[in-house]
């Protein structure tokens, strides 16, 4: 589990190095920038890295690494280091969220049936765009989220943007798909159902939950 955990945070630091416009490095962290998603937390936050970062210098080195902003994000690696940090960053005016590690064996599996299959970014633009407004944002920031797929086609070795229909060929369901062979790792992100076919069978998943990364926005 440890060897797991281990090749699974190096792949997510990676992950988010190679898409961004434009990283800082700073001690035990690093921010990744992009002006062309300047909506997107994930493509503009600080991530902490390193196990002994010291917790009460994160605020301040989200300001100086991302700049002037309406709202910061800080991602911690390390889970212990992400409790440490909690009241320091609580205090700070931070609300902590947790993202779950989860783990799955894939060695023999078979794609079910119906299965998902990989399409283009041009064919999946207008139904998670159509989603994304459905939630209640603002166009803005809707296209911003869906176009920032075209980043994420930098971050991992081969990035795959699967898509399940319904009998009539409507997308009904989506996910990305990220796979670092040298690792040995796939990583599945953005799992989502559109919301007239929710509970229709068109997305599922089974797995083991290993550990969490505790991140914070302000």
């Amino acid at each position: 589990m440890s060897d797991l955990l281990e090749r699974v945070t190096t792949f997510r630091a990676s992950f988010a190095r190679r898409q961004a416009a434009e990283t800082i490095e700073l001690p035990g962290a690093f921010t990744v920038h992009d002006p062309d998603f300047s909506h997107s937390q994930e493509h503009n936050q600080l991530i902490v890295d390193a196990s002994d970062a010291d917790p009460a210098a994160l605020p301040e080195l989200a300001t100086q690494g991302l700049g002037p902003r309406q709202q910061y994000r800080i991602t911690v690696m390390d889970e212990a280091l992400g409790e440490r940090a909690t009241p320091v960053l609580a205090a700070a005016g931070y609300d902590r969220d947790t993202q779950l590690i989860l783990a799955r064996e894939t060695a023999g599996c078979a794609l079910p049936e119906p299965a998902a299959h990989p399409v283009e970014l041009a064919e999946l633009r207008a139904a998670v765009f159509r989603q994304q407004l459905d939630w209640g944002l603002d166009e803005d920031l809707a296209r911003q989220l869906t176009e920032r797929r075209t980043a994420r086609l930098r971050g991992a070795e081969k990035v795959f943007f699967l898509a399940a229909r319904t009998p009539d060929g409507e997308i009904a369901a989506w996910a990305d798909l990220y796979l670092d062979r040298t690792a040995g790792l796939a990583q599945l992100e953005d799992l989502v159902t559109a919301g007239p076919h929710r509970k229709q069978g068109h997305s599922g998943c089974g797995s083991t939950t290993h550990s969490s990364t505790p991140r914070w926005r302000n």
